[in-house]
């Protein structure tokens, strides 16, 4: 028996060892041919965008240039030179010719007479002068000559330089239904510029004909060779219009290897400068001139990309196949460990069950302690909220018999603009009446003062009677003060108390609910109004001051003070000095517990001088943004 088993485990081992290597070659070909995917997709997207700039850069290069023959064709002097070119010195064209080239940046500028003689050319002094040959041969003469506009590509006879060729026919008389051309004007533009830009990148730029020679290419080796070979028939054509002169035209030994997306292929060159490497090749055609522009970029970074892709699956794949043997013998570990625990298990398990119900009958107590203790905390979480809401309503009641103390100040407030307006309004049916217009709009344009001066009071009306929305915000002391002063405009008036304002010159801001503090705000400043109802020369002093981190706000009079013993009471609720029906004596507790509540405290105490004083201390808050909302919503508070 124990050789049987030794016998199958040999077997698992033998198949073990030869299943870890295949799977690993497997794992590191895949992970290669999935990295080659990608790096081929990614190098043809970066070919696509090299290979549309490249092919908009020669366009852009070539056409700047196909304007200039026509504008030279219509030249005075050289039409006046076209037209008795024996009887005239040829020089001064020559350097007007000159001229144009050296500042269009061309190569060269020659004139054609009817017969493709050049008559005049920009390079007249150099050895290889075009002066004397003739062009019937080019196409660009046959084109212009027969009234079109002539293009042309290939070898300088005289230069053997590769040039792009623009003519243009020059008219002596272009009114004759059967006129003819009297010659020719042609720009020569070099092709070398664009090339040097090409050197710059990391790829292989070359342009073919439409018979596959290859007359433009980043690699100088590669210039002047056909892509493909050539038939003799192709040959002799080529030949024929001298476009490149007597170049060989050799082969560039170009392979397609595999087919690679549409236009794409996986290259490789069997001789030249590029023999050796491989190369994926995009195609993009220039319809404006007919050529066909090719882009090289080297496999060597999908190379790479495939040796690093092979080497971290590989490694991927030990470090998973060493964590499987490392969770296959701790796995083994793991069993004999069960097999010991289980004969432990056997022998806990009576001691296990007795616990189980001890742990039970112990849970049973406390689920039902926790039924209580959530019960209490939730009957305490109702009577908080159903505190809040009396609270609540009492400082609106509190707001609400502050506005019934003012009713009557606010009343004779309202009833003057009232029979003002009814007194301008019979004054202007009067004027209307008159035709005396401009009277009567002076009389309206005072009723619609009244009404904004009455909108006002309606609206500090509603601002100090709206209900607080508990939204911390930053506060304008000053402008707070200042707000509810002004319910109180009427009373101070009529009772005479004069007003004392003590604060700096800068804003001081405080970080509160703007509703509660004016609420506190109107509370004390109405206490200290009632206080001074029998002094003949009653003056409230309000001011307020930084005590480092902190604002103090304090309301001040000067009338009897507050008695030794209620000092200790007055922040108690229901506690009045006043006589029966004049108050709740609720004021001064909700205000203290709203400054509470406010992260503040309100105090009180007399004045040395006589009189009592309530300060408001509140922390200082920094000034907000000038764009903020809250700054909007101050302004819009305290217009």
């Amino acid at each position: 028996m124990s050789s049987h088993v030794s016998s199958t485990e040999w077997r698992w081992r033998l198949l073990w060892l030869i299943a870890i290597p295949v799977g690993l070659l497997l794992f590191m070909w895949q992970a290669a041919q999935f990295a080659r995917e990608q790096a081929l997709s990614n190098l043809q997207d970066d070919a696509e965008n090299e290979l549309r700039l490249s092919a908009a850069n020669l366009n852009g290069y070539l056409l700047r240039y196909d304007y200039l023959p026509q504008m030279l064709a219509t030249r005075e002097g050289i039409q006046r030179f076209l037209a008795s070119p024996d009887s005239q010195d040829p020089m001064p064209l020559n350097l007007l010719l000159d001229r144009f080239r050296f500042t269009s940046g061309v190569s060269d500028v020659y004139l054609l007479d009817r017969d493709a003689d050049t008559i005049a050319a920009s390079n007249w002094h150099r050895p290889n002068t075009f002066i004397g040959q003739n062009y019937a041969f080019r196409s660009y003469y046959s084109d212009a000559i027969a009234g079109g506009q002539g293009r042309f590509f290939g070898l300088g006879i005289q230069s053997l330089e590769r040039g792009y060729y623009f003519s243009s026919p020059v008219w002596l008389d272009d009114t004759s239904p059967d006129a003819k051309p009297d010659g020719v004007i042609v720009v020569k533009v070099l092709l070398d510029d664009v090339e040097e830009s090409w050197a710059e990148q990391d790829a292989e730029l070359f342009v073919t004909d439409s018979d596959n020679i290859i007359f433009m290419a980043s690699h100088p080796e590669l210039r002047m060779n056909a892509l493909y070979p050539l038939s003799d028939e192709q040959r002799d054509a080529l030949r024929e219009t001298r476009r490149y002169a007597m170049e060989p035209l050799t082969p560039s030994g170009i392979q397609l290897n595999t087919p690679y997306g549409p236009g794409s292929y996986l290259v490789s060159f069997a001789h030249g400068p590029l023999s050796g490497g491989r190369y994926l090749s995009l195609t993009r055609p220039i319809p404006e001139f007919g050529w066909q522009m090719h882009i090289l970029k080297p496999l060597t970074p999908v190379m790479n990309a495939q040796w690093i892709a092979a080497f971290m699956a590989g490694g991927l794949y030990g470090v998973i196949a060493l964590a499987g043997g490392i969770g296959w013998q701790r796995l083994r570990l793991r069993r004999e460990r069960e097999a010991f625990a289980e004969r432990e298990r056997q022998t806990l398990a009576h001691v296990r069950d007795e616990l189980e119900v001890s742990v039970e009958r112990r849970t049973r107590d406390l689920v039902a302690s926790n039924q209580r203790l959530s019960d209490e905390i939730e009957e305490r979480r109702r009577a908080e909220a159903n505190l809040r809401q009396t609270q609540d309503e009492l400082i609106q009641a509190a707001k609400l018999a502050v506005l019934g103390q003012l009713a009557a100040g606010i009343n004779h407030e309202l009833n003057q603009p009232l029979a003002a307006i009814r007194a301008y309004a019979e004054n202007a049916r009067r004027f209307i009446e008159l035709s005396r217009i401009e009277s009567a709009d002076a009389n309206l344009a005072q009723i619609v003062e009244l009404t904004e001066r009455m909108a006002d009071i309606s609206a500090q009306l509603r601002q100090f009677s709206r209900k607080s929305s508990e939204r911390q915000e930053t506060i304008s002391v000053q402008a707070c003060i200042e707000y509810a002063l002004r319910l109180f405009h009427s009373r101070l008036r009529d009772d005479g108390i004069r007003i004392v304002q003590q604060w700096p010159k800068e804003t001081l801001w405080v970080e509160g609910d703007l509703v509660r503090l004016e609420q506190v705000l109107v509370n004390l400043i109405g206490n200290a109004v009632q206080a001074m109802k029998e002094i003949d020369a009653p003056v409230l002093t309000l001011s307020a001051q930084v005590d480092h981190n902190q604002v103090v706000i304090s309301v001040a009079d000067n009338g009897p003070g507050i008695a030794a013993d209620h000092l200790g009471h007055i922040f108690e609720p229901f506690f009045t000095t006043k006589a029966p029906g004049s108050g709740l004596g609720l004021g001064l507790s909700i205000s203290s517990r709203i400054m509470e509540d406010l992260g503040g405290r309100l105090q009180a105490m007399n004045q040395t001088e006589g009189g009592a004083c309530f300060t408001i201390t509140l922390p200082r808050s920094s000034a907000p943004e000038p764009s903020g909302s809250r700054i909007k919503q101050e302004t819009q508070y305290h217009a």
